[in-house]
């Protein structure tokens, strides 16, 4: 999710990155996962999954429907999606609470069988992630915010490297702010340090 508009805030509610808006589960991810620095391997590679399953949609979509992915996926727990074959690409087509699209849910499959092969490698995805910042968040300007940059770019073409799909530049720079590799929250919105 990539904010575009100056923090709002409503009646005994905080200042906040406008694009919380009014929803109380936007507003509760806003206060409480995004741009929070992340360092479990696991959470890290189901957040970049569910942004790949956002591509073309919403955030907010993904949000309300993100227990039934977790439910659908097993948690996300990469070595029982690894696993999955054809019968179970059937199982999440069939699924009304998740994205139902072929590409994204072949997609994360391959994206568990990949994260299984760095991890049978010795490569923690959590050392891989915050590798490219030198284990440091990058923090906006609190003004204008990107869709992408070079670094989601240079990010970008690692993991399509690394056989990773939906992991554009876009989508790569929404999962860098929301694990909070960056943090893009805006002057004014009570959650930017220093604010």
């Amino acid at each position: 999710m990539t904010p575009s508009a100056p923090p709002s805030t409503t009646a005994r509610e905080p200042a906040r990155c406008a694009w919380a808006g009014s929803d109380p589960l936007y507003g509760h991810y806003h206060d409480t996962e995004w741009g929070v620095p992340l360092h479990d391997s696991r959470m890290l590679w189901e957040q970049l999954m569910l942004e790949g399953f956002q591509a073309g949609l919403s955030w907010i979509t993904i949000l309300r429907k993100r227990d039934a992915f977790r439910k659908a996926f097993k948690g996300f727990d990469p070595v029982k999606v690894a696993r999955f074959g054809e019968s179970d690409v059937l199982r999440l087509l069939d699924d009304a609470g998740i994205v139902r699209s072929r590409a994204k849910i072949e997609a994360t499959i391959q994206g568990a069988r990949i994260y299984q092969a760095m991890a049978a490698a010795g490569e923690d995805f959590d050392g891989y992630c915050w590798s490219f910042t030198g284990g440091k968040v990058i923090r906006g300007n609190g003004r204008d915010v990107p869709a992408q940059t070079p670094l989601s770019v240079t990010i970008s073409k690692d993991m399509k490297k690394r056989g990773f799909k939906f992991v554009g530049p876009t989508i790569v720079y929404a999962w860098m702010q929301a694990v909070g590799i960056v943090d893009d929250h805006l002057h004014g919105c009570f959650r930017r340090r220093g604010a």
